[in-house]
């Protein structure tokens, strides 16, 4: 897997468990999907952070997510 879609799935679990972890919060039950899905959006962008060639900067993220989604598209 490339680290540029490593790092924009990863972004999009972790923002994704986001409602889930809420909704259970709300309703006083633990979210083991949410925890799954945060846990593994954190693995795919630190595998991405720490293996790709120069890591990225903060700056530098919106312009790899835009990338991926011209390559989905194209």
């Amino acid at each position: 897997m490339d680290t540029d879609l490593a790092l924009t799935v990863g972004i999009l679990l972790a923002v994704l468990s986001g409602p889930a972890l809420l909704a259970g919060w709300a309703d006083n039950r633990l979210s083991r999907a949410g925890a799954a899905l945060l846990v593994l959006g954190a693995v795919l962008v630190l595998t991405a952070i720490f293996l790709g060639p120069n890591g990225y900067p903060l700056g530098d993220v919106p312009i790899v997510m835009l990338g991926v989604l011209a390559r989905l598209v194209n």
